[in-house]
């Protein structure tokens, strides 16, 4: 379905996802992320109101090559990210909504994050979230040019994670959404789905704040079938609005699911 979902749109905006092994992986099981563009790419999208944003078709193929996440194919399907690189006293709130409402939302976090925050780790764990990579000091992956420093940077966040929660991280977010294709080779092989977005907007600054209403129209401007929301917990818009966001969404037919229910009808 997504194979030919992607032929059909090639000349409009976005494909779906398939599985690919990764060409970095040689016939020996050497790495060889070397011979792979490290061209660093940011992940700049050109909003629509309540349609898909506009994504370059070479970005598309990129995206489609390693299994990476942005967009589904699924229609009314929603699925809700956060990004955590610090605590600005939200997320428990943020997690209220998200129980009351039944709605299971994709936390991305950050070392420093993991270790002075580890009960809300811990309840996002226990009430059913997807916990992701974000990695141990949200450095620009294609900046990291050594492979193993990397890795490191990649492996040592999940390892931590899974001493304290017994799982394996699954997922991750390029910081600042900047990749290439060897950064997204590498943490494919590491057994990671690369998670991006199609819609996100100017919420991160925690001193520049807009109001609810202003947060309320931004999001649901932005949405469209298949979305991958990121929003970042630092705001105290996204936290006060995000009741009254998925509430109207659900009436609107709308569908919130899980990460693991990507690309399932």
């Amino acid at each position: 379905m997504k194979k030919l979902f992607c032929l059909i749109l090639s000349l409009l905006i976005f494909s779906g996802c398939s599985i690919k092994p990764s060409p970095a992986q040689t016939a020996s099981g050497t790495s060889a992320y070397s011979a792979l563009s490290n061209k660093a790419y940011g992940w700049g999208l050109k909003k629509n109101v309540r349609a898909a944003p506009d994504i370059p078709q070479d970005v598309c193929n990129m995206m489609e090559k390693y299994n990476a996440y942005y967009i589904d194919t699924v229609p009314r399907s929603l699925y809700l990210t956060f990004d955590e690189g610090y605590e600005n006293g939200y997320t428990a709130k943020i997690l209220d909504v998200l129980r009351d409402n039944d709605v299971k939302a994709a936390f991305f976090i950050t070392g420093p994050y993991l270790e002075k925050e580890t009960e809300l780790v811990k309840r996002m764990v226990d009430e059913g979230h997807i916990v992701g990579n974000h990695t141990i000091n949200h450095p620009s992956m294609p900046k990291v040019t050594d492979d193993e420093k990397l890795k490191k940077e990649i492996n040592d966040l999940n390892q931590k994670f899974n001493e304290k929660f017994g799982q394996n991280m699954k997922y991750i977010r390029p910081p600042m959404g900047e990749y290439s294709e060897r950064t997204l080779a590498l943490s494919t092989d590491l057994g990671y789905t690369n998670v991006f977005w199609s819609f996100a907007y100017k919420d991160w600054d925690k001193d520049k704040q807009r109001g609810t209403d202003y947060a309320y129209k931004q999001i649901t401007d932005g949405i469209h079938d298949g979305c991958v929301l990121l929003l970042h917990a630092v705001s105290k818009d996204n936290a006060e609005v995000l009741d009254r966001v998925i509430k109207n969404l659900k009436s609107e037919g709308y569908i919130f699911r899980s990460l693991d229910e990507f690309g399932m009808q």
